[in-house]
């Protein structure tokens, strides 16, 4: 740890922290706390180059929880800014990224001095074997195979590493776990079995830049990664509707797949969001659990196929509201209670009580920051040739595109098709 990073206990806080002549930036930190750990690199950096200006302090929560209960902190890591011995700024928590560190720190110090201190930033060089951009179960996967084959493998994520897999509430079909397990636990312990087996992470980080074509990125405007082979991994995510608490939500009531979550429900009572195909064949499919399903749909008649509009209309457990729109999904302790939808035709608002909801509103693919670096097809996902190659090179696959499904499967990156010629 720097030597600019101080780690104080309660009794301390008062003199290091609210009697302090200068800015201070404070560290609620855990053990065994992924996100922490995630952390931990940034909140070092920036010390070293913000440290003669603030106070970078850092504090161990579950060894001080009276002082984190009496400051409202319930989560690790949670960041806290101090000026003048008073809170300031927003608190950070979560996977939290270093541009949004930045952002609260050039609010301690003046504008002059921030772009001075800014001025001062140097870019790290870093060389890798395999560069794979996603820490999803793909990605994740892909790296257990580079590290077990000693090569310098770098797994790079805007989050935390899991993907999806981490927001699904139960998953009770993966082999060799005979009991359904917690979403957050597998991805855990999928990232556990990656870094073990040797890999490097660099999560909630941005990719300020992306040259694809010469097998360079940099993260966050300070580090510089250029790898011999590049794995896309980036997967895709659920469409998000925009409704107040779903981000919040997510894998706390509100849903995206009903493979995963249905069996959970039964007895109960759901509502799908959505009318297109998969709104309509996985509302059949949660009706084989659940008591009672009502769908709120935008428009005045369903855009799925007929035969799957015949079924849900004749399932004597789905009701349907056309012309709907849901505004606020209502929480009910740690969970969903309720859905307000508006009438599209009257205005008038209405509030369907329920255990919990399905979104089906369709995916996309994550491929911010790579716009133009490869064709795509037309729904926006990479094209790839039967060997999985993209179009930047036609004939040694040195970016190459992978799904969860050929990953898991226990496809293997050194043989050709995969990673040719080797690394």
């Amino acid at each position: 740890m720097s030597d600019l990073i101080k780690t104080i206990e309660a009794s301390d806080f008062e003199n290091v922290v609210s009697k302090s002549t200068r800015p201070v930036v404070v560290d609620f930190f855990s053990t065994e706390c992924p996100p922490c750990d995630a952390l931990a690199a940034k909140f070092e950096a920036l010390a070293e180059l913000w440290g003669e200006d603030v106070a970078f302090i850092k504090i161990f929560r579950q060894g001080n929880r009276e002082l984190a209960g009496a400051l409202s902190v319930t989560s690790s890591p949670t960041l806290l800014f101090y000026r003048n011995g008073k809170e300031v700024g927003a608190r950070l928590s979560g996977g939290i990224k270093r541009s949004d560190i930045e952002a609260q720190l050039q609010k301690l110090v003046t504008q002059e001095r921030a772009e001075e201190i800014n001025g001062h930033k140097t870019i790290l060089h870093t060389e890798c074997d395999l560069l794979i951009i996603g820490a999803g179960p793909a990605g994740l996967t892909a790296g257990i195979y580079a590290a077990q084959a000693k090569l310098r493998t770098i797994i790079v994520d805007r989050a935390l590493a899991g993907g999806n897999l981490a927001i699904t509430h139960m998953v009770s079909n993966f082999p060799g776990f005979p009991e359904p397990q917690p979403g957050f636990m597998l991805a855990h312990q999928m990232f556990q079995h990656t870094l073990n087996a040797g890999a490097e992470f660099r999560q909630a980080v941005e990719l300020t830049e992306v040259d694809l074509t010469n097998r360079r990125i940099v993260i966050d405007g300070v580090e510089e990664i250029v790898a011999k082979r590049i794995v896309i991994a980036t997967g895709s995510s659920p469409r998000s509707i925009g409704v107040v608490n779903e981000v919040e939500y997510k894998g706390k009531g509100i849903s995206y797949c009903a493979t995963c979550d249905a069996k959970y429900y039964e007895g109960k009572h759901v509502v799908v969001i959505g009318g297109g195909n998969s709104a309509l064949e996985e509302s059949m499919f949660i009706s084989k659990f659940a008591a009672r399903i009502t769908i709120v749909h935008q428009f005045a008649v369903f855009q799925a196929n007929k035969s799957a509009q015949e079924a849900v209309l004749a399932n004597k457990k789905i009701s349907i509201l056309f012309k709907h729109e849901p505004r606020v999904f209502v929480p009910k302790g740690k969970t969903i209670g309720a859905v307000e939808v508006e009438d599209l035709e009257s205005g008038e608002m209405k509030t369907i009580e329920c255990d919990g909801v399905f979104v089906f509103a369709g995916m996309r693919p994550n491929l911010e920051g790579f716009d133009g670096q490869f064709d795509r097809d037309e729904w926006g996902y990479i094209k790839t040739d039967a060997q999985k190659r993209t179009s930047l090179n036609k004939d040694y696959p040195t970016i190459t595109a992978w799904s969860s499904t050929a990953v898991s499967a226990g496809v293997t990156i050194t043989g050709p098709g995969s990673f040719w010629p080797p690394v």
